[in-house]
């Protein structure tokens, strides 16, 4: 374990995952090479484990920051916080289970490739698409890869795919001189759905996919989504929304829209036990008869 030879400030959000945080925060005091500052952005103190009791040894402890709720506005406060005092910030979702050479790694990237503003790793599994992972399985998942590739950490980085429109927000790491101008839109509320693909779009400089940079993505559920309408809305409005924008392409914000719409529609005849298939098919009907009517927005969910 050592230093950073460069600031790297990680930014986690969360919103009622405490006990998810409490499983996944020992994993990121593994870096080989340390963060400068962590900070977790919740709504509430009881979002936040006390980490004094949890990692009473912890060589960086995480600083907990209060905000509005909304994945954008939690973003921002915790960008806000770091981008004049870091070189590099790493945002990870708090069920992203990182392997011990993630900061390392992310270092090495913006050194190697001064062109290169934001990068996103490698996962090694995502249960975003599935009943999601266990942080204990993610765990084994990382330290087995670690095990079993003892190059890691050492060589240099290697680019899987450049030239990326955005990154994945579930593990991007943005150079801090790049974004001082740039935010995370709020308009794009709660969940903010593709708010990470039209932040790496404004993103000056190049986009890039590290195969170096590893980890497990678990998708955490809590128990079957309740209201499926409001994701459903967003599936339509958002993309619309960032064509309007100009953050995306046409081709790919109406691919993208008729891929979630079709999935809804034939899933919902047999849908998955964690997911409201129906209520995100009937959120896709209200999102296009908005459209039709001339009054799509992505903040018409605070209504639903």
């Amino acid at each position: 374990m050592s230093v950073a030879p460069k600031r790297v400030a990680v930014v986690i959000c969360s919103l009622g995952r405490s006990d998810t945080l409490a499983q996944m925060m020992p994993y990121l005091m593994r870096q080989t090479v340390l963060p400068s500052r962590i900070l977790l952005v919740v709504t509430k103190p009881e979002d936040a484990p006390d980490f004094t009791k949890l990692l009473p040894h912890a060589p960086v402890l995480p600083e907990v920051i209060l905000s509005e709720k909304g994945s954008s506005r939690q973003r921002n406060v915790g960008l806000d916080h770091v981008v004049d005092q870091s070189d590099f910030i790493f945002f990870q979702d708090d069920d992203y289970v990182p392997s011990c050479h993630v900061i390392a790694d992310i270092i090495k990237a913006f050194e190697a490739f001064p062109e290169v503003t934001g990068v996103t790793g490698h996962l090694l599994a995502d249960g975003i698409n599935s009943e999601g992972i266990s942080i204990k399985d993610a765990g084994h998942a990382v330290v087995n890869w670690e095990q079993q590739a003892p190059d890691a950490g050492r060589g240099e980085p290697k680019i899987l795919n450049s030239g990326l429109l955005g990154l994945y927000g579930c593990n991007m790491a943005v150079r801090s001189t790049a974004a001082k101008d740039v935010r995370f839109d709020e308009k794009l509320p709660l969940y903010a759905w593709q708010e990470d693909l039209d932040f790496g779009a404004r993103l000056p400089g190049q986009k890039v996919k590290l195969q170096s940079l590893v980890g497990v993505h678990c998708g955490v559920k809590s128990g079957r989504e309740r209201n499926g309408a409001i994701l459903g809305y967003s599936q339509i409005a958002n993309p619309l929304y960032l064509i309007r924008k100009g953050s995306i392409p046409w081709r790919r914000g109406l691919t993208m829209c008729l891929r979630n719409f079709t999935a809804n529609h034939l899933r919902s005849l047999r849908p998955e036990a964690w997911v409201d298939r129906r209520g995100r098919a009937r959120g896709n009907w209200i999102a296009i008869a908005d459209v039709l009517m001339g009054r799509s927005d992505p903040e018409n969910i605070l209504k639903m």
